[in-house]
Parts: structure tokens; sequence; C-alpha cells
């Protein structure tokens, strides 16, 4: 069970079994049961429909999604959505200009492997992505590694915050079931941190890393993330982190095992992942 799992099942109410308990039972921090806003009410409701603009065009950047703003109600300047965006883990996709020099320290940058590679069977590609989720409360970031042969979600990881421990326990979890030949990601901090980048090279994957600006790149988790938005988040609005948890993990039940592809030819991601592939757990 993941710490994200181990979490959720926390009862802050429950007055049988006390906080300090449950912790010490499902072994996670008691800090991490905590969520908080850390941002106004106003702020919240602009990052709504920043979310449900980005969601549709993630091609976007902070001036065209000031501008679709307003057909919200919502009158904002450009470097205050700038901001919220930063808060968000958001990123204009598009192709900046290259720095004419990198810093010492930065972390390695990895190729893209995908240009004429087509995905041929279960486990050859994985793609990974971060987004955020809108709750009622507050806001909170999932992560989720994407077989892109049969779009079989084989782990996600639901966090309060962008720090990257998140990322590490969703990508450990995933490799203790399968590893892939191709592991794909964006240029985030979280995947070419070397404590991210290192778990993949300790198993022989090759790393792959899309374009800077390339949405087009990981094409196949943008479509994940608008299926789980439109389908899932936006239709039930989660109240907070807790109850998204739960929310989540039976859409992504869903989503595997009963939700059919056309691109699959009717089948359903589970059907094609394990017709395919050697993998043998339960899910």
């Amino acid at each position: 069970m993941t710490h994200s799992e181990r979490r959720a099942l926390i009862e802050k109410h429950d007055p049988s079994v006390s906080l300090s308990r449950q912790v010490k039972l499902l072994d996670i921090s008691r800090s991490s049961i905590y969520y908080k806003p850390r941002i106004d009410k106003e702020d919240l409701a602009v990052m709504r429909g920043i979310d449900e603009i980005y969601t549709r065009s993630p091609f976007y950047g902070s001036r065209k999604i000031r501008a679709d703003l307003e057909d919200y109600g919502i009158r904002i300047g450009r470097n205050h959505v700038r901001r919220l965006m930063r808060v968000m883990g958001l990123e204009t996709i598009y192709a900046k200009p290259k720095p004419t020099s990198a810093l010492d320290n930065a972390n390695r940058i990895y190729p893209y492997l995908l240009k004429t590679i087509r995905a041929a069977y279960p486990n050859h590609v994985w793609g990974t992505d971060i987004t955020y989720v809108r709750l009622e409360t507050g806001f909170a970031y999932l992560v989720a590694l994407l077989d892109w042969f049969s779009r079989y979600v084989v782990a996600w990881s639901l966090s309060p915050s962008l720090e990257i421990e998140f990322c590490l326990e969703n990508l450990t979890h995933a490799l203790t079931r399968t590893v892939p030949r191709i592991h794909n990601s964006d240029q985030g901090s979280h995947f070419t941190s070397p404590r991210y980048t290192d778990l993949l090279t300790a198993k022989d994957i090759q790393i792959s890393m899309d374009g800077r600006g390339r949405c087009m790149d990981n094409i196949f988790t943008e479509r994940l993330w608008r299926s789980v938005k439109y389908e899932d988040i936006y239709l039930k609005s989660y109240r907070d982190i807790h109850e998204a948890q739960k929310g989540l993990s039976d859409y992504f039940t869903f989503y595997n095992e009963k939700r059919k592809h056309q691109s699959l030819a009717y089948r359903t991601p589970s059907q094609v992942y394990f017709q395919r592939s050697n993998v043998k757990y339960n899910t």
C-alpha cells in the first residue's frame, strides 16, 4: 500500500482511535494528514478557471489564459495569472528561448527517444506527468504512470504538495510490479532530479524527455488528464484530498477495467495490457 493510500485511511473524527495512534499504525507522519489551502478563496476561484482553460488548451500561455478568463467574468493581470500557474505547477507549453549557458548544477536533460519509435507492446513505453486537481477546500496534485501501448494506468499518486516524494513513491511502487523499456516525461524538476532518474537507471530503463515546450511529445498523458477531469473531477467536485483519493481510486479502476477505447478496438486498457504482458499482479 502506498503512502497516499495509507494517508487516505485516516479518519480524523473517529473518537475510538486517536490521530496519533492512527498515524503510528499506518506508518505515516502526522504532518502529512493535514491539508490546508495556502491561498485565498478568490484565487481558488481563478485557479478553477485556469484549470479548465489549461486542460482544454494546454498550449495556451498566460496571455491567452488571462484573456479567456474574461469569459468566466474574471479580470486580472497577466502577472497574477502567471503566479497562480506556478502555484498550480502549470507551465506554458511552447518552445522557449534556449539559455546561452546552463548552470553547472542543472539536472541532466535526456533526449526525446520516441520520434521514430511507436509503443509496440505492454511496458515498452511508460509516460508520466503531474496535473493539478481542484478541490472545494483547496487543491492537490496527481501523478500517473501510463503504459502507452495499452493506455493502462500502471500507478498513480495524489499529494497535497508538489514536493518530489509522491513522484518517487509512485515510480518505486510501479517498479516493484514490472519494468518498462523506456520511460518518458517532461523536463520538469521532479523528473530530471537524480533522485528520480537514478531509480530508472538502476533498472536499465532508457530515459526519454519531451522536447522543451512540445505538448505533443506526451499526448497520451494529456488525453488521460482530460478524461480524468471531465469524467470525474469536474463532475464530482471533491471536497478534500481524502475524498479525492477514494473517488480517484474508483475512477482509475473504471478507466483501466471498464472504459473501452476506440483506439484499442473498443477494448479496455486492462484487456490489452494483460493480454500481451507478462505481468501477473492484480490491480
